[in-house]
């Protein structure tokens, strides 16, 4: 939390000068070339060679970069730099430049800087391919090994770990228009500059070049690998057109089957399956909300109207490998991602996507804030927060939690099993009056509940059970039936003991 509020106050303190000293690569220098590109009608980038838009992703994989041309592989900084062949879903060639003492350099294409594997079609590749991105690579478990920290990879996705994590969740430059009638939009990063660090630096500097049909934008990166990897992020967007919703902060994410959400006709030896299993809220009234994930029947969007969150992430709190029992996949330690606001953006509020699954390679999880008003042709939008991957356990809320939730249903009722865990609540004997606040939506009628300690965890369990009202459970066909609203948290007399439990029911 003291790292939280460093940044908080550096962020505060975060003019755009900071990067413009004179005579050096800056912020500063995207930004103009962002306004003149925003004031020109939109070019689409030149389409690869048909042969690697439709290789598979085995054929795509099997390309590999040569260690030996890693970007300052002989140097002594501790950062290098990797890159990704274009095919497959990669089919957006993006310009990469370095910058140094000497100045900015292009970092130019070559089929000989690749090892394609099995591929039969090294003699086919243009020279003046381009590349689909790059990875970051810093010693960030042992002193001796540059681990691969940070990936910035097809469109504007971007991903990151923290020291002891495998790869999960995602995060995009912004997202334009998702699921909306007009049709998603994916602006893309066109051109990176890479800073070089020193040899004493923990962190490096990205600048990009955001392009799409309604906007452009200049943004940077600072990325400090560490036990927690924090991003600071400084975008400046310009817009060519109006957008419908503009989603800014955009996570993305996958969650198949969990503890309260199983997937029917679906039989796995492993327990869960997920990336994520909650988004985490933190309202500027001080209250926290946890919404437990769910792989729904149908398309389910969710408004949370807090205006600028103080914070808000998507997190993988489950970090128990004998939940999951996949050694390939490890998801318990799939990383979580805590978003931090810089200043009050305004009003608006944080929307949540819950798209239906039946794969696990599908990100079917989408969360990002949306300005109440939305951005009109030729207004430019500033946005500057702080991008925290790292263990759930070092972004949980100031309140005690939710660990788990379960549910069963018999006909027409439905009891919720919820566990909260945290210091606090450990310390309270099980004689302590502990109650709980529940409010049950328009829909159903709440029928009893009991708060008790959980004497195996130390936490306390809220048990309650709700009857469907009749007229709920006819609403509409069985595929548009509306979900049903639950909040619940404990207390102990007035104040609340725990952040707030947020659940939409789907019958």
């Amino acid at each position: 939390m003291v790292g939280r509020l460093i940044f908080i106050f550096f962020f505060l303190m975060w003019p755009t000068a900071l990067f413009a000293s004179e005579g050096k690569f800056n912020l500063q220098r995207v930004i103009e070339q962002a306004k003149r590109l925003a004031a020109e009608d939109f070019k689409p980038e030149p389409q690869i060679p048909d042969f690697l838009r439709n290789i598979s992703y085995d054929q795509w994989r099997d390309i590999r970069f040569k260690d030996s041309k890693t970007l300052w592989q002989n140097d002594r900084e501790p950062f290098k730099i990797r890159f990704f062949h274009l095919g497959f879903y990669y089919r957006q060639p993006v310009m990469i430049n370095y910058v140094d003492g000497r100045g900015v350099h292009r970092f130019r294409f070559s089929p000989a800087d690749f090892d394609y594997g099995k591929n039969d079609f090294a003699g086919k590749v243009p020279t003046d391919l381009g590349f689909a991105g790059f990875r970051i690579h810093y010693p960030i478990n042992t002193p001796h090994y540059a681990d691969e920290v940070a990936v910035f990879l097809g469109a504007s996705y971007f991903r990151a770990v923290a020291k002891g994590e495998d790869y999960g969740l995602s995060a995009r430059g912004l997202a334009v228009d998702t699921a909306t009638d007009v049709g998603e939009e994916f602006p893309f990063f066109k051109e990176f500059w890479i800073i070089k660090p020193s040899p004493n630096d923990k962190k490096i500097t990205v600048y990009a070049l955001l392009d799409s049909q309604s906007m452009t934008g200049a943004y940077s990166f600072v990325i400090h690998p560490g036990r927690q990897t924090i991003m600071e992020v400084d975008s400046h967007v310009f817009f060519r057109k109006k957008v419908e919703i503009l989603g800014v902060g955009p996570m993305t994410s996958m969650f198949l089957y969990g503890k309260n959400s199983k997937l029917e006709g679906h039989e796995d030896f492993r327990p869960e399956v997920h990336d994520s299993d909650g988004l985490l809220i933190h309202a500027r009234t001080g209250e926290w909300i946890w919404r437990p994930l769910i792989n729904p029947s149908r398309l389910m969007t969710n408004t949370f109207d807090v205006n600028t969150p103080l914070g808000f992430g998507l997190m993988q709190r489950d970090e128990n490998f004998d939940h999951y029992q996949d050694l390939e996949s490890h998801f318990e330690l799939r990383p979580s991602l805590w978003m931090v606001p810089s200043r009050n953006w305004g009003e608006g509020y944080v929307e949540l996507l819950q798209i239906p699954s039946g794969e696990e390679h599908n990100d079917n999880i989408n969360v990002f804030w949306v300005p109440k008003d939305p951005p009109k042709a030729g207004e430019t939008r500033h946005f500057t927060y702080a991008l925290e991957w790292g263990p759930a356990r070092y972004l949980e809320s100031s309140r005690d939690y939710v660990e788990a939730t379960r549910m069963m249903r018999q006909d027409d009722k439905v009891t919720f099993i919820i566990d909260f865990q945290g210091r606090r609540l450990k310390m309270l004997p099980p004689g302590k009056n502990i109650t709980a606040d529940i409010s049950v939506a328009k829909g159903g009628r709440l029928l009893q509940q009991q708060v008790f300690k959980n004497t195996v965890t130390g936490g306390w369990r809220l048990v309650f059970q709700i009857q469907l009202e009749e007229s709920f459970l006819n609403d509409l066909v069985p595929n548009q039936k509306p979900a049903l609203g639950l909040r619940a948290f404990l207390k102990d007399g007035s104040g609340p003991l725990t952040e707030t439990w947020d659940y939409a029911y789907l019958p």
